[in-house]
Order: C-alpha cells, then sequence, then structure tokens
C-alpha cells in the first residue's frame, strides 16, 4: 500500500494559482499550507514538517531556484516540484540539477499534478522500503558476525582468530568439517567481518545436477541450449563485491573445475554460449564435508585447485572435541526455541549437562539443535530430554582406542549400514537420511566396503 503524502506547501506569488491548488488537492486529503515567495517558505519549514512542495519559479523577493538553493531545503526530506509558465527543457533540468524531483508546466490540468504526487509517493514509499532493507540485512549481518558464534572452548577461539585476520583479505578460504559444526555460519561471519557491500550467496555444489551448475554458477546467454530462452546472471555475477560459498566442493564435477580455477586465478567468469569473459570481484568460500586431500589423491579432485582454494585453510572441530561448547550452545539454543514457541524458558538440570556432555554427537551442532527443538515440543512445565545412547568409556591398552579418526569412521560405517537397512539398500533414499549427497554416499561404501 502506498503511503499517502498530508501535508504540502504551496508557493506562489499568485492567490488564484493557489486557491486552485487548494481546490484540486484537499478533496484528496492532502492538507495545504501556502506561502506567496521563498522568505515565507522558510518560515514555514522551520516550523512544520511537509512531506511535499510545490514551488512556482517566478516569484519577488525570492524566487523558486534561489529558494531551492537555500542550506535549510537541501536537508529537507520532502519531495519539491517546481511549477512555471515561463520554464524549457534547460529550466526544468536546472530545478532537478539543484535537488527538485519534478517540474510542471503551467497552466497545468489538476489530474497532472494528482498524478505527479502519487510518481512521488510511489518513489518515497520506494526508498522507505529500500532504508528498512537496508537496515534488516545490516542487522542480519550483525548477527552473523563473529561476536554472535556461540563458544567456550580454546579450538574455537582459535578458529575464530583464524577467520578475523583472514576476513579483510580476499584470498579464497577453504572451511573443512564434518556435516553440522556449521561450516556456513563460519563463512557468513567472513563475509561480515569482510567490509564486502555485495551479498553473501550460498549454493551446495552436490543437491544441483552438474548439467545445471554450470549455468547456475556462470550463468548462460540467450539460446546457449535448448530452453534458454532469456540471458540469466550467474551466482558469481549476482555476488559481484560479495562472498560466495560453495558448499560441498568435493562434489563440484571434474569438468567445471578448470572453469572454477579460472575465476580464481583470474578473476573472471564466462557465462555458457558467452564468447566474452566478464570481470567479478567476488570471493569464494568452499567447504568440505569429507577429506579433499583424499578426493585429490583418488583423482576425484584437481590438484591445482585444491591448492588455490585452501590458501586459507580453516578446520572446524566436531563437538566431541570440544564438550566444553555443549552446555553453552544448548542454553542458547534452549533460549532461542523457547522465544520462538512463545514459551516460557526452560532451564537444564546438573543431570541433563551431564547427559548431553557424555553423547557424542555425530551431528555435531546441527544434531544438537534438532534434539532440543523435539525436547521442547514433547516438554511441558520442565524440560524433560529424550534418552541418548551414551558413549562407552574406552577399555584396555589398545592405543587404537583412542583413536578419534578411527572411531569416527566406525561409527559413520555404522549410520551408513544402518540408513541402508532402513531403506531396504536404497542408496538415493539412504543418502537423504544422512544428509549427504548421493556420490559421496557411494565414495563411502566403496572406501569401507559395504556389501
Amino acid at each position: 500500500m502506498i503511503e499517502h503524502f498530508r501535508n504540502i506547501l504551496i508557493i506562489d506569488d499568485e492567490a488564484s494559482m493557489r486557491h486552485m491548488l487548494r481546490l484540486v488537492l484537499e478533496p484528496h486529503n492532502y492538507r495545504v499550507s501556502e506561502a506567496t515567495n521563498g522568505i515565507e517558505a522558510l518560515n514555514f519549514i522551520q516550523k512544520e514538517k511537509f512531506d511535499a512542495i510545490l514551488s512556482d519559479i517566478r516569484m519577488p523577493d525570492m524566487d523558486g531556484l534561489s529558494f531551492l538553493n537555500q542550506p535549510a531545503v537541501k536537508e529537507l526530506e520532502a519531495t519539491i516540484i517546481m511549477m512555471s509558465a515561463y520554464g524549457s527543457i534547460d529550466t526544468a533540468l536546472d530545478c532537478i540539477k539543484r535537488g527538485a524531483y519534478d517540474y510542471i508546466s503551467k497552466p497545468f490540468k489538476p489530474d497532472e499534478v494528482l498524478l505527479t504526487l502519487r510518481k512521488a509517493e510511489e518513489r518515497q514509499q520506494l526508498r522507505q522500503e529500500n532504508r528498512q532493507l537496508k537496515s534488516v540485512l545490516s542487522q542480519q549481518q550483525k548477527n552473523f558476525s563473529i561476536d554472535h558464534i556461540i563458544h567456550t572452548s580454546s579450538s574455537m577461539q582459535q578458529v575464530l582468530q583464524l577467520v578475523k585476520a583472514a576476513a579483510t583479505a580476499d584470498s579464497p578460504v577453504l572451511i573443512n568439517g564434518e556435516t553440522g559444526t556449521g561450516k556456513e555460519l563460519i563463512a557468513r561471519a567472513l563475509h561480515s567481518e569482510s567490509g564486502r557491500q555485495g551479498q553473501f550467496l550460498a549454493i551446495n555444489c552436490s543437491a544441483i545436477a552438474s548439467g545445471l551448475l554450470e549455468s547456475e554458477l556462470f550463468g548462460h546467454t540467450k539460446g546457449a541450449f535448448t530452453g534458454a530462452d532469456r540471458e540469466k546472471q550467474g551466482l558469481f555475477s549476482t555476488a559481484n563485491n560479495g562472498t560466495l560459498f560453495l558448499d560441498e566442493i568435493a562434489e563440484l564435477p571434474l569438468e567445471l573445475q578448470p572453469k572454477l580455477l579460472r575465476v580464481l586465478q583470474e578473476g573472471e567468469i564466462r557465462k555458457v554460449g558467452a564468447t566474452r569473459a566478464e570481470k567479478i570481484s567476488t570471493r569464494v568460500v568452499a567447504a568440505a564435508g569429507r577429506d579433499l586431500k583424499e578426493a585429490v589423491n583418488n583423482n576425484q579432485f584437481r590438484n591445482d585447485l585444491y591448492y588455490r582454494l585452501a590458501v586459507v585453510d580453516i578446520n572446524l572441530p566436531p563437538l566431541r572435541e570440544r564438550p566444553e561448547d555443549i552446555v553453552t550452545l544448548a542454553e542458547h539454543f534452549l533460549r532461542e526455541l523457547c522465544q520462538r514457541e512463545g514459551r516460557a524458558p526452560l532451564q537444564l538440570t546438573a543431570e541433563d549437562k551431564k547427559q548431553l556432555t557424555s553423547y557424542r554427537w555425530p551431528g555435531n551442532v546441527r544434531e544438537l539443535q534438532n534434539y532440543l527443538e523435539k525436547a521442547i515440543i514433547f516438554s511441558h512445565d520442565r524440560l524433560e530430554l529424550p534418552p541418548l545412547r551414551l558413549r562407552q568409556p574406552e577399555t584396555g591398552d589398545n592405543l587404537e582406542e583412542y583413536s578419534l579418526k578411527l572411531a569416527s569412521q566406525r561409527l559413520e560405517q555404522e549410520y551408513i549400514r544402518k540408513a541402508l537397512a532402513k531403506t531396504a539398500g536404497n542408496r538415493t533414499q539412504a543418502a537423504q537420511l544422512l544428509e549427504i549427497s548421493l556420490r559421496s554416499l557411494m565414495y563411502k561404501i566403496k572406501e569401507y566396503k559395504i556389501d
């Protein structure tokens, strides 16, 4: 709904013109004030706020152009529309250069004035919406700053120090970490701290078919392929002067990897079907849920692209390796979830904290958040945590029992077998249950030799 101007000042030395404009405007719910020249108008604007000003150009004492030049007028938010019977295109341009919104030649029809005001109201509404949108985006960006990342552990403190140090550079960043550790949150923090004015955009490289991914990333020209009925901007162009987050980068098809390498080396992209490249200034932050070096060794990822991406290498520790963060995160999620559901705050008991810190959290922070959301749904006056399978204490002297890497691999194998059993061997459905790509699942089945 367009916000209607309410308060209008008419500046004209002709009483008949002022009277005519009053008769036109007041039936449309405009409140009208009158001044005979620029000096009188200055007195009005010092005492009252106006949404719009209709001003003649030729007037005694202070004409319309002189009025536009006054410092007090230049600071006004009011929309100024000039009127004259002696105007020309040069006069109209001169008025607009001095800060007027529009120019109307006398004599004019009443509908002309009303239409000009309506256009000005639409413009003002767009400006207000733009300011509100910028305010919302600014607040969202602050919410992703380093200061808003919940942590207690020294390992996460080291990660955030590295994020802060790398934020203002233009170099690519590679974030390594298990599913659910918060890789996108770290990518957003990098963007928030970078000072870049462009957008933050994210894409999961495993979620889009390889045939469509090139167009999604780089864009295409009209007629580049069947169905390309118009030109399309790719994510690299849309995120120009901002940040593009490439999640699951290990799943990027081999045929697209040289094109990404060129973006990183030359700072330019070429749309599908285009004959010329275009320069961009998009920072690339990539994330891998599995070991990219291993993918390189298996000829699934280009060696040169890996080293170009890993100029800054950030490793996010899984939640089980920073148990001191578990209770801090849980209390934060409880506050957020209770507030979102409009419920009274729920508190963790000492027994709750012990239960949470005794669990391995294979799904990491995401699993913790989802677990607490489920707990709140089934809780009433007090928090009731669903049972968790606690991790078993290590026994014996075998050093392999202390290996986090081996333990993680065993856990992965167990979950993959369970998912395959649950879906009667349907690998696509199993990948969905495990929240990984089908390609990743096939790789792990082969790696672990799962029947």
